[in-house]
């Protein structure tokens, strides 16, 4: 924790949990199951903390386990999105009538398991989906449920700005990850919770669609790497290949289950979020489609954003 430059104050509440989860395990190499049980477990305690999730993750960095560190992450990852619906529809329809249509489905407590996502998840746009329109429905998601500050995105609008056409960015777009994936795998560093191989930057350079992003006219279309690249390009199963791509935590378990169906429409949140830095680029509100999704079938989720004239 000193090496990693971690605050005093949290130092020993880290160790706690690393001894916490120690004390679970009993000796045992721990994997993602372990994880689950360890987090449902804080949250019976009344200790599921961002912070304390954040330990048990650099912990699993620190043995040297990615399984525990990404289902760690995965812990975090995205549990604003329940929480920004509830927000949001209460904004688009009025908080009686959202209290209406949630009737009996709680808002679930941060480290919810990625195993019992899904279920919550279905029930939700079942609600949304027999009691609100397509377009009401569509606009709730389509903005993104992640919260997305622009600043993450004002170094790419001064890139852009310096480029003399959009097509000069997408390629420097596409050099520049393809520099940081090779920097990645040079340092045996992580790209966000997955390994990085010659043979995954060797998809991602052969993908342009992945690695910048193709212009056809005023449609710009995009698909992100896949949430667990390495294992994607070894699998034979089609079901399991597009569990390996899905990055949402809300959704990607019931791929691999197949025991909950969560609606296609729900991907609308995927496309508002592959959208949002093409927004803070372009200083403007855009549209975006879902054109292919691993929930319908596909082998990865395609997002097609639209373009203003004169881009």
């Amino acid at each position: 924790m000193q090496g990693r430059k971690i605050p005093e104050d949290k130092v020993e509440p880290f160790i706690f949990i690393a001894d916490k989860f120690e004390g679970l395990l009993q000796g045992r190499t721990p994997d993602s199951s372990d994880v689950e049980i360890f987090a449902m477990m804080l949250i019976r305690e009344g200790l599921n903390t961002w912070d304390h999730f954040m330990a048990l993750a650099r912990y699993g960095q620190f043995l040297e386990n990615t399984e525990v560190y990404r289902e760690a992450i995965a812990l975090l990852d995205g549990s604003e999105v329940l929480d920004n619906l509830h927000e949001r529809l209460g904004v688009l329809v009025g908080e009686q009538k959202r209290d209406e249509i949630l009737a009996g489905i709680d808002l679930p407590p941060l480290g919810l398991p990625t195993s019992h996502k899904p279920r919550v998840l279905q029930a939700v746009m079942e609600r949304l989906e027999a009691t609100l329109d397509a377009e009401t429905c569509d606009k709730l998601l389509s903005g993104s449920l992640r919260t997305l500050d622009d600043s993450r995105y004002l170094e790419d609008r001064k890139k852009y700005q310096a480029c003399a056409s959009l097509d000069e960015f997408l390629a420097k777009r596409g050099q520049g990850f393809i520099a940081q994936l090779e920097q990645l795998k040079g340092e045996g560093r992580l790209f966000f919770t997955q390994k990085v191989t010659d043979d995954v930057i060797a998809f991602v350079r052969g993908n342009p669609l992945i690695s910048q992003g193709v212009r056809e006219g005023n449609v710009l279309y995009e698909i992100k790497i896949p949430y667990m690249t390495k294992e994607y390009l070894a699998a034979t199963d089609e079901r399991m290949k597009r569990y390996y791509y899905c990055h949402c935590p809300w959704v990607r378990e019931s791929i691999k289950n197949g025991d909950v169906s969560v609606s296609p429409r729900f991907c609308q949140c995927s496309a508002g979020f592959v959208k949002k830095p093409w927004e803070v680029i372009l200083g403007q509100p855009l549209k975006a489609q879902v054109v292919e999704s691993v929930l319908t079938g596909d082998r990865w989720c395609k997002i097609a954003i639209h373009l203003p004239d004169g881009v």
